[in-house]
């Protein structure tokens, strides 16, 4: 399975402004006849981050936003080019840490004779990667420093906004994953931290459910996909996020789909706790895999019968 999607499942679907306007976004690459699933997918990838770039630098607030929302904009603004910065830096110290590690593997390799003519050389160099070494630990606690500043200042600007009434604050987060191929479902946890759920306790989950043979992941543009520790995820798992475009979620359809069979099977139930709904859950997820869906291209088979049978393709 090449890629799966998750989503929030909240859908926001834009009007065509006038009937001769075309909608345009990048998934409809997709659409398009003898064009390899992979190569489209590298086409979507590009397309989506060329429009997120574009909006984030380009895009500015109106003049009558409150002073609040204004500020915030103005922070994001400013903490994501530190974020481009930091990502040069990382780059260049990647590059240095690499050089140093080939020039002391050289040198080991070197023989006796050959160590006395290069130790000069490779002292120098040992010297350099001290130096770039101390300035790189000084430079991450001063990242730590500005991490703390920045989270102090959104939390001094939340604490102005009016407070919610403690029974609305009651939330029960569930994360969807679903194979765009098969279209399985390959997973439904359920966090009681509900609206406070951390994106170290989402890549939790994800360690467990996402196929070992994963390449892209596409997801909405939730704060928990948006954070450095999942950038961090992905590249360590070797897999390429594609955060969809905003108020596009025909980008996102086999999970917004999903999530919307989901709503309408949980329509009639009911519970009292949350072991109650991972319940209703459990016997959701065998129901939806193994039965026919109407999105493949072979009718009547399932998700599961699907998956068993692409490999003979």
């Amino acid at each position: 399975m090449p890629a799966v999607s998750g989503s929030s499942g909240r859908l926001v679907v834009e009007r065509i402004r006038s009937q001769d306007e075309e909608p345009q976004w990048p998934g409809q690459v997709f659409a398009e006849a003898g064009l390899d699933y992979e190569e489209a997918m590298l086409q979507y990838v590009e397309a989506t981050r060329d429009r997120l770039v574009h909006r984030r630098t380009e895009k500015t607030p109106h003049l009558e936003t409150p002073t609040r929302w204004r500020q915030e904009w103005e922070g994001r603004a400013e903490r994501y080019q530190v974020r481009q910065q930091r990502k040069q830096e990382d780059l260049a110290w990647r590059s240095a840490k690499a050089q140093w590690r080939k020039t002391r593997q050289d040198f080991q390799a070197f023989t006796r004779t050959e160590r006395r003519e290069q130790k000069a050389s490779f002292e120098s160099a040992k010297q350099a990667w001290q130096i770039l070494r101390q300035q790189r630990q000084e430079t991450l606690e001063t990242r730590k420093q500005e991490n703390l500043a920045w989270h102090q200042r959104n939390q001094a600007l939340k604490t102005e906004s009016p407070s919610v009434p403690a029974e609305t604050q009651t939330w029960i987060a569930i994360l969807v994953v679903t194979d765009n191929c098969t279209r399985q479902c390959l997973g439904l946890p359920v966090f009681r931290s509900g609206s406070k759920l951390t994106s170290a306790e989402m890549i939790a989950a994800l360690k467990v459910i996402l196929p070992p043979e994963l390449q892209f992941l596409i997801s909405d543009q939730g704060i928990h996909f948006r954070s450095n520790g999942f950038a961090q995820f992905a590249e360590d798992e070797d897999f390429i996020h594609i955060p969809v475009y905003r108020h596009r979620p025909q980008t996102n359809g086999i999970a917004e789909r999903f999530v919307l069979t989901l709503k309408n099977w949980l329509r009639d139930k009911s519970w009292d706790t949350v072991l109650d709904l991972e319940t209703w859950l459990t016997d959701f997820l065998p129901l939806y895999n193994n039965r026919p869906h109407q999105g493949l291209p072979i009718p009547g088979l399932s998700p599961n019968e699907f998956a068993q049978r692409i490999w003979l393709m």
